[in-house]
């Protein structure tokens, strides 16, 4: 649990300093004041180690920025495996939330003995939630074969289940730290947020249990699942590790027998951080018959597809969203999700900020459910702890729709965070706020290292 943050808060005087320098002429006057200094923090869309490379020449920008993202102690096993799939892996943003996606719609439908969506989701909280706790692939579908309630616990969900609502009860955060242009794994700090008497007790509906012999083709298998995960747009950086760990389950899934009796499919699927592309990778995969779809990345873009998806009676099922409004979405049960809501990422980060004793904070988030979503909870969270809104400057940026778009162009934001005076700025966004950052230097904000 995260510890109050009001008696963090510190107090500190503000004083003036002038150097008095002697002219040719013998007049003293003093020097300009000098120039205050503001620290970065980002968030779980840009606190990567391919975010400095969105820098170009000035991905020294990034060293001393700080930030939270939904990340619990990953095991070296899990790391290895990821690997193995992709050897040039840097990042396990989501790694993690993405391989949990994929395993409880597996055992879902296993437990439902169906790929019918519907009955996929009735059975999707109570996967993780009371019956007999498994840990690994192979024996938690041998269990779902013999119709036996399971409690999956994985790489993502360690101390509870989901709510009813079909998202996590608890989370994990990591404080994550830049240095020499790449996240400092010495430095990264864990913390725990979230109740765990939050996970739903409903009792799911009776596990069937799975006939011997031959695959029973009335249960409309193979499960097929596809890919909703941003392989180009804003969000693009964080699509490695997310891939990696579909591609890990799929195979970990099949190599323990498959589910119903067949091999699961996996169909891939952009959704280019962009609600047009994603729309027409929804239709392709509800025209090639896809029982569960695995995203989207960005909870703007889950959304926009959500309606469709719910329209066609499919699953949608995100490793990545984080925006609170997706709790009380109107999804008719079709919508779940393995990251957290901002609701308790907003905490932590609030506190890392308050820790550092920052007293003049701005706020800049990209303009959609995501950004501004954050940015309100964040903003709550510092109130609470004494920052009054006099010292909050909160702004906001309109991010490129598509790859031909203008790059963002922050330069009256950062002259206004400038004037403001901030000692912190919290950077809401994606690889697009790599522009942001650049605009805060241009303007002539001393950016603490």
């Amino acid at each position: 649990m995260l510890v109050s943050r009001g008696s963090r808060v510190a107090t500190l005087a503000a004083c003036a300093t002038f150097l008095l320098a002697t002219s040719a002429c013998g007049t003293d006057k003093p020097e300009e004041t000098t120039a205050q200094q503001a620290r970065l923090y980002g968030t779980d869309g840009n606190m990567l180690n391919t975010f400095p490379a969105e820098l170009k020449d000035r991905a020294d920008l990034v060293d001393g920025m700080k930030g939270t993202t939904p990340l619990t102690p990953l095991p070296e096993d899990f790391k290895n495996r990821l690997r193995s799939v992709d050897p040039k892996l840097t990042d396990y943003l989501y790694a993690a939330e993405t391989y949990d996606a994929v395993a409880i719609s597996a055992l879902a439908a296993q437990l439902a003995g169906s790929t019918d969506p519907a009955a996929i989701a009735r059975q999707i909280v109570g996967v993780t939630n009371g019956g007999q706790r498994c840990e690994d692939m192979a024996t938690c579908l041998s269990l779902a074969r013999n119709g036996q309630d399971i409690e999956y616990r994985s790489v993502s969900l360690t101390r509870a289940g989901f709510t009813d609502a079909g998202e996590p009860a608890t989370a994990s955060y990591a404080t994550l730290h830049f240095d020499g242009q790449q996240i400092n794994d010495a430095k990264t700090e864990f913390v725990g947020a979230g109740e765990e008497n939050a996970a739903s007790t409903k009792t799911p509906p009776k596990g069937r249990k799975q006939p011997t012999g031959a695959a029973d083709r009335e249960d409309g298998s193979p499960l097929v699942i596809g890919g909703l995960l941003p392989k180009t747009g804003d969000l693009a950086l964080a699509y490695p590790p997310m891939a990696a760990a579909a591609g890990l389950a799929i195979k970990e899934i099949n190599a323990a027998g498959g589910v119903l009796g067949d091999p699961v499919t996996w169909i891939d699927g952009d959704d280019g951080t962009s609600p047009t592309v994603a729309k027409a990778t929804v239709a392709s995969h509800i025209e090639a018959g896809v029982d569960v779809i695995i995203g989207a990345g960005g909870s703007g873009i889950s959304l926009e597809v959500l309606p469709d998806v719910v329209k066609a009676g499919r699953i949608l099922f995100s490793p990545s969203n984080t925006d609170d409004g997706l709790t009380t979405a109107e999804d008719k049960g079709l919508y779940f999700r393995t990251a957290p809501p901002d609701s308790l990422q907003g905490r932590a980060l609030a506190d890392v900020i308050l820790r550092d004793g920052s007293q003049r904070i701005a706020i800049v988030a990209r303009k959609d459910s995501y950004g501004e979503g954050l940015q309100a909870v964040v903003k709550a969270e510092l109130e609470k702890a004494g920052i009054t809104t006099d010292r909050l400057k909160l702004l906001t940026y309109d991010p490129p729709e598509a790859p031909s778009d203008p790059p963002v162009n922050f330069s009256d934001g950062a002259t206004q965070i400038k004037d403001f005076g901030a000692d912190a700025v919290l950077v809401i966004g994606f690889a697009e706020s790599a522009q942001v950052i650049r605009a805060l230097a241009d303007a002539g904000v001393q950016i603490r290292h």
